[in-house]
């Protein structure tokens, strides 16, 4: 059965964002929300199975993915010298497992306070590499003119 790839990766990003956790989450999350995705995408032959999902979203290059996707919010949305883009790290809740040995996931996020929109995020390997990953957060995005916010965190010399 063929599925198209932006089906898949329109069910991947809505079943993460709503909190699955592994591929077959992700079909679950699918067969319960067929109505909505439909709204959004074709899905024609419904709902691929996890394995399905698996096979096509491990092809995907992260880094790649990544750069296509701040492109995309970059061309949906317009943003003007008002806008203020908050910089914020966070540790996201429930991503440490204590079983596996996987400590918790970090990330600095750039929050559009005009669009209430997070338009970019990097990941961090600790807390503490919020100084090194502030600036490459910036460069990925279209700051010119825009006032930006950080916590103090944020307040080094390097970054300002």
């Amino acid at each position: 059965m063929e599925h198209k790839l932006s089906d898949i990766l329109l069910l991947t990003i809505c079943a993460v964002i709503s909190g699955a956790e592994g591929w077959e989450d992700i079909e679950d999350f699918g067969e319960t929300h067929l109505d909505f995705l439909k709204q959004y995408g074709d899905f024609e032959n419904g709902i691929p199975v996890h394995d399905t999902i698996a096979r096509v979203v491990s092809c995907i290059s992260p880094s790649k993915f990544h750069e296509c996707f701040i492109n995309w919010m970059r061309d949906c949305h317009t943003s003007d010298d008002k806008d203020v883009i908050a910089i914020d790290g966070k540790t996201l809740r429930h991503s440490y497992d204590k079983s596996r040995r996987k400590g918790a996931i970090h990330v600095i996020s750039a929050f559009s306070t005009m669009h209430s929109l997070v338009i970019g995020q990097i990941r961090t390997d600790e807390k503490s590499n919020e100084i090194t990953a502030i600036p490459e957060l910036l460069n990925m995005l279209d700051i010119k003119g825009k006032i930006i916010t950080t916590d103090a965190m944020g307040c080094q010399k390097d970054i300002a």
